[in-house]
């Protein structure tokens, strides 16, 4: 196996997570919740909060065509 340089490596890396960010909202919750859960292990739990934003705003279900995230409805206690 050809060994690639650490710059190549870092271009790959920066594709892959491009990718995978325009996908986001078609991807499995499940898959979603895997992919975020290994980034904050690979970077740290102090990015959690401001990706969990990042991400919120590329969701389909949050965000409107301009990119401005809409406000979700919260059922409340009385099932309205």
């Amino acid at each position: 196996m050809e060994t690639i340089s650490r710059d190549a490596a870092d271009q790959l890396t920066k594709a892959l997570g491009e990718a995978v960010v325009r996908i986001w909202s078609n991807l499995p919750q499940g898959v979603q919740h895997h992919l975020f859960e290994e980034a904050i292990m690979s970077n740290g739990e102090s990015i959690r909060s401001q990706l969990a934003v990042f991400l919120h705003d590329k969701h389909r279900r949050t965000s409107d065509p301009l990119g401005k995230p809409r406000e979700l409805i919260e059922p409340d206690s009385l099932g309205g």
